[in-house]
């Protein structure tokens, strides 16, 4: 059996060796002509997992260590008989903390308090947003139509009313573009329209839930809002444009947490142990795995943005040379 697993997952080196041939490659270098005889893919959101790379192969197991599963055709692999999995709820946490970083940062920098949060999405990472809003003292709104369907619960409010009500909003969705609620280009012109004056918008959960060409319209606008935007459209080729008119930008790195990455790292390895019926093994057993979870919120999250509007260009650089908090 031949595994391809992306360079930059952690804690992974060693511990499939004794049941296949693992292979280790870039992301760029994950491509049809490397995956031909492969028959698993462990990999990353920068691996499109589609019928252009799968369709002369024998893959018959792709997971990805990431909670965003939309770089994975999904039709194609139920088409094709190919398993796929993600890793729901590994980050969130870390991005939960990233959120609370950011609010903490504009209410030191800016001297007010904003009083209402909207949180769009209340799956594991919404839901501890709404947590640790509700312990800082917020008026929580919440958004999630699908949970409200499945509940019929009155704690949700439709997105008009964050909208209308909220001073920051905060987007917690996956990335999707068909169904009932896709929310692709979630936030449009329209919306963007709307928005209280100076509400503060948070975007760590996908880019394109956010139509930046319509954002940066309503940046020439009066009372246009403040923006700390870690997920972008066309990563790693961001707008440079709506970089430097963020508060903060950062590079996609707002759930890198040790403890994420060993989570993500751990659901991969299950789920690939079940699937070929292998003995199940640990993240735990790999020495690599030494050095004391820390995470937290508090991190230097200006520093980060300063490296990222200085160069631009090395997006996917730091990305990948993020040192786990």
């Amino acid at each position: 059996m031949k595994v391809i697993i992306d360079s930059h997952i952690p804690y992974i080196k060693g511990l499939l060796e004794p049941y296949a041939d693992v292979q280790y490659r870039e992301p760029q270098a994950i491509t049809p002509d490397a995956v031909r005889d492969a028959d698993a893919l462990i990999v990353r959101t920068l691996t499109r997992c589609d019928r252009q790379l799968l369709e002369h192969s024998r893959v018959q197991f792709i997971a990805t260590a990431t909670i965003g599963f939309d770089h994975i055709d999904t039709d194609y692999c139920r088409q094709r008989g190919i398993t796929w999995t993600n890793a729901p709820g590994c980050n969130a946490q870390g991005v939960c903390d990233y959120v609370e970083t950011a609010l903490d940062y504009v209410e030191n920098l800016q001297g007010n308090r904003r009083q209402t949060i909207g949180i769009v999405g209340v799956g594991h990472i919404g839901s501890l947003v709404a947590q640790m809003a509700e312990r800082k003292g917020y008026t929580v709104l919440l958004n999630d139509p699908l949970r409200a369907a499945a509940e019929g619960g009155a704690q949700y409010v439709p997105l008009q009313t964050i909208i209308r009500e909220a001073d920051i909003i905060t987007f917690h969705t996956p990335l999707t573009a068909a169904g009932d609620y896709p929310t692709w280009h979630l936030m449009n012109e329209a919306l963007l329209s709307q928005l209280r004056p100076d509400c503060l918008l948070i975007n760590a959960a996908r880019g394109g839930i956010i139509d930046e060409s319509a954002l940066l319209r309503r940046l020439s606008q009066p009372s246009a809002p403040t923006l700390i935007i870690d997920c972008w459209e066309n990563e790693p080729n961001i707008n440079t444009i709506l970089l430097r008119q963020s508060l903060i930008g950062t590079y996609h790195i707002a759930g890198y947490t040790k403890a994420g990455k060993l989570s993500a790292t751990q659901m991969c390895l299950t789920a690939f142990c079940r699937h070929f019926d292998i003995p199940e093994t640990s993240v735990c057993t790999n020495q690599e795995n030494s050095v004391p979870l820390q995470g937290g919120a508090g991190f230097d999250i200006e520093r980060l943005s300063r490296q990222l509007k200085s160069a631009p260009w090395q997006f996917r650089t730091l990305r990948q040379n993020y040192p786990l908090r």
